[in-house]
């Protein structure tokens, strides 16, 4: 039976989409693009953007023939390779300061989801690679940095002990993503999601695994609000 009409949707037949999400959180809905055939990515990707043409709109999780077709289709998106992302129309202001920080370089893709959707997000972004617990001289050397950031985004695989180590050297709120990196006792990154969620450091919260967009979302919105009056950072 067809519903009474909603003006906060738009029926695309295949895909009710959510434009009155910003009003309500502040941020457009994004496109998760795992499972959606390329052109139905098109299709919601433009409904959005249609809808808020002010700000960036985002899709994820895109196979190789979605960022194709985009590619092609909408010129003026901005194709994100590592992230498998894309971005259509102009990023928000920043305000505030999201620290990404990654343990390896096989840990990339998820932290680049994060460092993204952070931005797109409205927040400022600084990326911090490849300073995993194996080498733990490489995490002290960059502690000014975390300690600078409004939040912190810590991607890890393996037995995701970053986090933790992080959360014991600075007091800034932090999100830690598990990554599916690792042998195959890390089970597919639920060795490292178990040892999140198990952190002694206090304050530590976790998203699941490979989560970086949750985790994004999360660091913009608390970046956002830690300096509502400060403003953007310069």
């Amino acid at each position: 039976m067809g519903g009474q009409p909603d003006d906060r949707t738009e029926d695309l037949g295949f895909a009710r989409v959510d434009i009155d999400r910003a009003s309500r959180t502040g941020d457009p809905e994004v496109v998760y693009g795992a499972g959606k055939a390329p052109s139905q990515v098109v299709r919601i990707l433009t409904t959005l953007h249609e809808r808020h043409p002010d700000r960036a709109v985002m899709a994820t999780r895109l196979s190789d023939e979605a960022l194709e077709l985009i590619a092609a289709d909408l010129p003026d998106a901005v194709v994100h390779p590592v992230a498998r992302a894309v971005t259509l129309g102009p990023l928000p202001m920043q305000t505030g300061l999201v620290a990404v920080v990654s343990a390896g370089t096989s840990d990339a893709p998820v932290a680049a989801e994060a460092a993204l959707t952070a931005r797109v997000h409205g927040a400022g972004v600084r990326e911090i690679s490849d300073v995993g617990v194996a080498g733990l001289h490489r995490l002290l050397n960059v502690r000014d940095q975390l300690t600078e950031a409004d939040c912190l985004v810590v991607v890890a695989g393996m037995e995701g002990a970053l986090p933790s180590v992080v959360g014991g050297l600075t007091g800034v709120p932090l999100v830690a993503v598990p990554t599916s990196v690792g042998y195959g006792a890390s089970f597919g990154g639920i060795a490292a999601l178990l040892a999140m969620l198990n952190s002694c450091a206090p304050g530590v919260t976790v998203v699941n695994i490979d989560n970086g967009y949750g985790a994004g979302v999360f660091a913009a919105r608390v970046a956002r609000n830690a300096r509502p009056h400060d403003g953007p950072r310069p």
